[in-house]
């Protein structure tokens, strides 16, 4: 199987995984393209590092950008924000946050005719650079929901992550044992 090398068609923006450096690649960096999940793309550079592009940017990978989604249609539910934190993956694992074990609590309330969502989550790591980048994916994603006025998302490292949080699939899907962490 070919392993296709794409050189940047224009210096793009990028986030270092798992520092979560913010970075210029420039014009004519070779990547390969190593999944594509929620709104961004993970890149592995010509010189090893491991980044995440933003889908906006698809252009500079030679691919047309996927439609931004607009706000969710419906009446407001607590589903829809399961859902849509089902949208936002860790970029170094291929599972969504909420099937990793990261999200510990998410508290809908009343708020000025609309809904205030209070997201308590984890990273799988307590030094992970991504962070910020994940909770804002959050935060971005919830907020776009029907009726929501405020989304709060706190990272929290107590109790501390482990694989006895991920949901069985996401065992699976990893290739853990399904007895794994626990």
């Amino acid at each position: 199987m070919a392993i296709d090398l794409i050189p940047l068609k224009r210096d793009t923006e990028a986030i270092e995984i798992p520092a979560g450096v913010r970075r210029t690649l420039p014009a004519g960096t070779t990547v390969r393209i190593s999944q594509f999940l929620g709104n961004a793309y993970t890149v592995v550079t010509d010189l090893g590092y491991l980044c995440r592009v933003d889908a906006r940017d698809a252009d500079a990978l030679g691919m047309t950008p996927p439609e931004q989604p607009e706000a969710a249609p419906g009446t407001f539910s607590e589903q829809m924000v399961w859902d849509q934190l089902k949208t936002v993956f860790d970029p170094e694992i291929p599972v969504n946050i909420v099937d990793l074990g990261l999200i510990y609590a998410c508290d809908i309330a009343d708020l000025d005719g609309g809904k205030e969502i209070d997201i308590k989550m984890s990273m799988t790591a307590p030094g992970c650079g991504m962070g910020n980048v994940l909770k804002a994916d959050v935060e971005g994603k919830v907020s776009r929901l029907p009726d929501v006025k405020q989304v709060n998302v706190e990272v929290v490292f107590e109790p501390p992550w482990g694989p006895a949080r991920m949901s069985d699939a996401a065992k699976l899907q990893l290739g853990f044992d399904l007895d794994y962490g626990t």
